[in-house]
């Protein structure tokens, strides 16, 4: 196999592992610094980057600050999680308190020995 070859046969495998991977989109709605949204903001961070290291965007968005863009989600209720990518759009409703359900809301599945 030449170098060239070599190469090419790398930057496909790298691209075939990106696609498998893709970089998840998400939104956090949280009501101002309460101690609840505090504790929401770090378990999401936890979880992203526990499962999801590198491979992720996460916006937290105080509901208080910009009212317009809940109401454009339809947010009715804070904390609320929304997975804007991959598809299909997801929410978690509720403190985050919870791995599992959050990971589920994700369509993740958990690591092996947890």
């Amino acid at each position: 196999m030449n170098v060239e070859t070599f190469d090419s046969a790398r930057g496909l495998e790298r691209s075939a592992a990106e696609a498998a991977s893709p970089v998840y989109v998400l939104r956090l709605f949280v009501t101002g610094m309460t101690p609840r949204s505090t504790r929401a903001v770090e378990k999401v961070r936890a979880i992203c980057e526990d499962y999801l290291h590198g491979r992720y965007d996460l916006e937290v968005i105080d509901i208080y600050q910009q009212p317009a863009l809940a109401t454009g989600e339809q947010i009715i209720a804070a904390p609320t999680l929304v997975k804007k990518l991959p598809l299909p759009l997801r929410r978690v409703i509720g403190d985050m308190s919870s791995t599992e359900r959050v990971m589920q809301g994700l369509d993740l599945a958990p690591a092996p020995g947890r």
